[in-house]
């Protein structure tokens, strides 16, 4: 295990000034940030995981990394409501998409964690556009093998801990299951919040509390104020590295549709948002926003401006963290 170094970047990356050129002008990229490589030079490295074969029910969250970049194009600068400049308190590039290999789960995880390697060891934050959720289990072998089994932060409508579908251990209900398999997250400083739905039974949630997950079901958690949900949190987490995955199917499908299985009676974006906001403080080694799936979204892409707005949220509470 070691530490994530701290990234000194030498260049400044971000955005370039809307007033010169429009916003839908250009390449398509996360915010108009530049797109390059350069991992030492950025604090935060945005990058697309186009990989959706792990689904169990509507794929097409491949496509799910050009949408949120195609509605991010809409990100100004300034954090009104936190009253900061994110992109002027953080270097933030574009760094693609990572090798995957449709149909299969297993490689994809490995070339996930190749491919998050570098970044990692730059001491960059990867802020991952997905893709399915099985895509996590790949960040959180990069994560593990750089700083040791970190605390997972989780707001999503299911808890992604089933054993198997179809005789098949990676999809993308499972991911969280295989990552406490293979140690690479500490269920005890970790926080699974907005389960809802239908169940196959009462052992979807049993299963991971009695393996020493925090399991705050959907309704619980929006009676929570957004300061006693970080305080559960920062009590869990501590002071060690903690991964934040945030499943586009926590919103309510009134707010996002576009996602593999949705399930009513979710959060709202305010609600979501405000939660994003209460947990400054804590040690983030990387994020991601999954299953945003544009074939099910409508014409304004509303799912995709969502899951783009996430991101944004995301940077702002690193950019908290930054000296201004």
């Amino acid at each position: 295990m070691s530490e994530r170094p701290t990234a000194s970047p030498t260049l400044r990356y971000g955005p370039p000034n809307a007033q010169e050129q429009p916003r839908y002008a250009g390449i398509r990229t996360f915010a108009r940030c530049p797109h390059n490589t350069d991992w030492p030079g950025a604090d935060v490295a945005v990058l697309g995981i186009p990989f959706d074969t792990a689904t169990s029910y509507r794929t097409g969250t491949r496509f799910g990394p050009a949408a949120i970049r195609d509605q991010s194009q809409l990100i100004r600068p300034w954090h009104a409501e936190l009253g900061l400049d994110v992109f002027a308190r953080l270097s933030v590039i574009d760094g693609g998409d990572l090798t995957i290999t449709p149909g299969n789960a297993e490689r994809t995880a490995a070339q996930i964690e190749a491919g998050l390697e570098p970044v990692l060891a730059a001491g960059t934050v990867p802020l991952v556009l997905g893709g399915d959720h099985s895509i996590v289990l790949g960040e959180l072998r990069a994560q593990a093998r750089a700083r040791g089994p970190v605390g997972l932060v989780l707001l999503d409508a299911h808890a992604d801990t089933w054993d198997s579908y179809y005789g098949e251990r990676y999809f993308h209900g499972t991911p969280i299951r295989r990552a406490l398999e293979e140690g690479l997250v500490d269920p005890a400083r970790s926080v699974l919040a907005g389960m809802r739905g239908p169940l196959y039974s009462d052992a979807d949630l049993a299963e991971p509390r009695d393996w020493g997950f925090e399991v705050i079901t959907c309704e619980e958690l929006r009676g929570l104020a957004p300061a006693d949900y970080a305080a559960r949190v920062h009590a869990r987490v501590g002071t060690g590295p903690a991964h934040f995955s945030f499943d586009i199917d926590v919103l309510d499908p009134a707010f996002a549709p576009a996602t593999g299985t949705p399930e009513i009676m979710g959060l709202d974006p305010h609600q979501a948002v405000s939660l994003i906001h209460a947990l400054e403080g804590v040690d983030w080694c990387g994020f991601d926003v999954v299953e945003v799936s544009p074939p099910y979204d409508g014409p304004g892409q509303v799912t995709a401006l969502h899951g783009a707005s996430i991101a944004y949220e995301f940077l702002a509470l690193l950019a908290r963290e930054k000296q201004g």
